[in-house]
């Protein structure tokens, strides 16, 4: 039996110049981030908040079409939807509500979460199922020293009700740990988004492996501080993670210019 997936026509030159922009960028960074392994079959979201060009006066933004993998995510087949999960551009697709329960909630509330990333990988799943969560040991967990934020699990993230208390557990702090679940990060850009996650991810893979061997040697407060200070992958001073989401993406594009489609 053929499976085919609903393709839509081609969006570019139909819609604002910034708009496409914005789907190119996010459609590679689905491709990156199924290149990475950091999927869950066809769950979980990347949403990008569109810009005032775009938008308006209401908040908009971009998130995958629920049953596509991250490897058939492109530029046109994003779907443009409102706070309230309604489709906007006429996409065939469906949405899954787990991600405008949660992205839309924190793109409404954090003036800078533009971009939001969730992901399941078995490092940050194991990691939000241990009590303590990310310890301070290791070089990835000590530059995102007072930059992690709980929120305890609730259940599937598909109730309204859940936001107020899913903001709170945030605050400012644009990498999150959900409990039980898995990995959040938000920023300005989708680069910088994808540095924070990166670093978080990273934190938990090494964890992970080190815990599969003994106890782990502590970081101090101090120097975890200090290397917060001079990291660099993330600092909107030193390119705020654009060098580095440039250099897969273009890995991505040796690979299959399809998500530019």
């Amino acid at each position: 039996m053929a499976l085919h997936i609903q393709s839509v026509p081609s969006l570019e030159g139909r819609v604002h110049p910034d708009e496409w922009t914005a789907r190119v960028e996010l459609a590679a960074c689905y491709r990156v981030f199924a290149m990475l392994g950091w999927t869950e079959m066809i769950y979980n979201h990347i949403t990008l908040r569109l810009p005032a060009s775009v938008s308006g006066d209401d908040k908009q933004f971009l998130i995958n079409p629920f049953g596509l993998h991250y490897s058939e995510v492109t530029a046109s087949n994003l779907v443009k939807i409102n706070l309230q999960g309604e489709v906007l551009d006429g996409s065939p697709h469906p949405v899954n509500p787990a991600g405008f329960t949660v992205h839309g909630a924190i793109h409404d509330a954090l003036p800078d979460a533009h971009c939001v990333m969730h992901t399941h990988t078995t490092a940050g799943v194991a990691v939000a199922c241990l009590q303590g969560g990310l310890q301070q040991t290791n070089f990835y967990s000590a530059q995102l020293h007072d930059m992690v934020a709980y929120h305890d699990f609730e259940g599937i993230t598909i109730h309204a009700d859940e936001a107020p208390r899913l903001l709170h557990s945030i605050g400012q702090k644009p990498a999150v740990i959900l409990r039980n679940h898995g990995l959040l990060a938000w920023g300005h850009t989708v680069p910088q988004t994808f540095a924070i996650l990166w670093t978080l991810q990273r934190a938990c893979e090494i964890q992970l492996a080190t815990l599969s061997m003994g106890a782990a040697i502590p970081v101090p407060e101090s120097v975890a501080a200090r290397c917060t200070r001079d990291a660099l992958q993330f600092n909107p001073n030193h390119g705020a993670g654009r060098d580095v989401f440039d250099a897969m993406v273009r890995q991505v594009h040796r690979v299959d210019e399809g998500y530019r489609a």
